[in-house]
């Protein structure tokens, strides 16, 4: 067992070798030293079992240098791995929803690498205001008196109940109740503002008497929510924003309108259903509107509060504006994509979301014709060309889709499966989706061709678990 030992090398041996500095030079000296220090108590052990394993000690130098680079190699990949969007869902929220604009990129970039006015009036030289310069963009495009911004659209409802709901009771329709993902509900968003919920009407039916009749004393607004997620059909009515603006004007409170997603502009020139837009809910009369940056908008994540400037201003003077602000790199990348919006006419070429929904039929099979045979070679499988339908995701839009094209790949039991983490473990991984059998690749949000076939000939060289 002691000549066994004596083949081991020392640290500093693993360190000396080739792999052992590739690795110090890489990670760092403590990081390497502790690898190494672990794969020769790994190497120990296996000594004790079975003392005749002894190794060449040059041999077991490189080795656990090769180890150590590998490991820490390993623990060094990022975990936010870019990953080929074929779900067929456009603004997944799994995989990070909206893209963004090569100018809203840029100006991310910009705002990483350089110190910028964030919170400074170049011309009088004091302290100004984070949002002035989105701000001023936003009442520019929507018509609204003024806007605050923050880190997303529960925030913005957060903050919105908190600054004007605390200690008293919102009036909400039952039927508006929402859950959105990760069981966040909007009772445990005013739950946590400190608000009151009221209820009104029913799930299915709710009148401008039902919220008419629940105002008294306590009544600090009237809220309406947009079911981003759902629709409620059949025998069903609706109390629209504008009913609501009267009795709100009556009664002297505040009406909010949560758009959720949210958009700017008419989404049916793209042929998409026409989805209310900010500019709609504020000439209803709603006096604050809510909604979101990175799902219809296109943009980063961010919150959106906008409309009367004396409630506007009641949010962003509130305590928790501060906890919920935007950081100087998404508002940077949101003032691009904001700007954007001021030429309509080429917003589809620009806006990498409105892009993949206006992707025609005929160009997503004529993609599909050119690699499918790339695909049935890589994979060893027949590969037929499906239609199939898109949706918008993100809870918008919940019952709309759009036509697509697909790469199907038939699969019987559980080979589909298998061919699924084949597909995922790609070097840049495809995410496709699992529909009758078979393993479909909608291709319209495949934004780089040319990346998406030069991996294939690695297409299954590690075995699925």
């Amino acid at each position: 067992m002691g000549q066994g030992f004596a083949n081991l090398p020392s640290v500093d041996e693993v360190l000396r070798g080739p792999a052992g500095q590739l690795c110090s030079a890489r990670f760092g000296h403590a990081a390497t030293l502790s690898e190494v220090r672990a794969g020769l108590e790994a190497l120990r052990a296996r000594l004790r079992a079975d003392p005749a394993a002894a190794p060449d000690r040059s041999a077991a130098a490189e080795g656990l240098g090769r180890q150590a680079l590998a490991a820490l190699e390993r623990a060094d990949a990022s975990r936010m791995v870019r990953v080929f969007n074929l779900t067929g869902t456009v603004l997944h929220t799994n995989l990070g929803r909206a893209i963004y604009a090569d100018s809203a990129v840029e100006a991310a970039t910009r705002a990483m690498r350089h110190p910028l006015a964030l919170e400074y009036d170049l011309e009088s030289g004091r302290r100004g205001q984070r949002d002035d310069a989105v701000q001023q963009l936003v009442s520019e495009l929507t018509g609204a008196e003024d806007a605050c911004l923050v880190n997303n659209n529960a925030a913005a409802v957060l903050l919105v109940l908190a600054a004007l709901g605390q200690g008293r009771e919102t009036i909400v329709s039952r039927g508006e109740l929402i859950e959105i993902g990760g069981s966040f509900r909007m009772p445990a968003i005013m739950e946590a503002a400190g608000t009151r919920l009221r209820e009104v009407g029913t799930t299915n039916r709710t009148h401008p008497q039902d919220y008419a009749g629940a105002i008294g004393p306590q009544t600090a607004l009237l809220m309406k929510v947009h079911t981003s997620n759902y629709l409620i059909q059949g025998f069903t009515r609706e109390t629209t924003t504008a009913e609501l603006a009267l009795l709100a004007r009556e009664a002297g409170l505040p009406l909010v309108d949560d758009l959720g997603s949210g958009t700017l502009v008419d989404l049916s020139r793209w042929g998409l259903a026409r989805e209310r837009t900010v500019q709609d809910a504020l000439r209803d009369g709603a006096d604050l509107v809510t909604f979101s940056g990175d799902k219809l908008l296109g943009g980063p994540q961010a919150g959106f509060i906008v409309g009367r400037r004396d409630l506007v201003r009641a949010c962003a003077s509130h305590p928790i504006k501060r906890a919920v602000r935007l950081d100087k790199v998404r508002l940077a990348a949101l003032e691009a994509t904001l700007k954007l919006y001021r030429d309509p006419d080429r917003l589809a070429e620009r806006l990498p979301t409105l892009a993949a929904f206006a992707r025609g039929v005929e160009d997503l099979r004529a993609l599909a014709a050119r690699l499918a045979p790339a695909v049935a070679a890589a994979t060893g499988r027949a590969v037929e060309i499906a239609e199939t339908r898109s949706q918008i995701g993100s809870g918008a839009l919940p019952l709309e889709t759009i036509p697509s094209i697909a790469l199907c790949l038939p699969a019987a039991g559980g080979e589909a499966d298998r061919l699924a983490v084949a597909f995922r473990r790609l070097p840049i991984p495809v995410v496709g989706r699992l529909e009758g059998g078979a393993v479909l690749l909608d291709l319209r949000c495949l934004d780089d061709e040319d990346a998406f076939v030069a991996q294939l000939p690695a297409f299954g060289m590690e075995a699925p678990c």
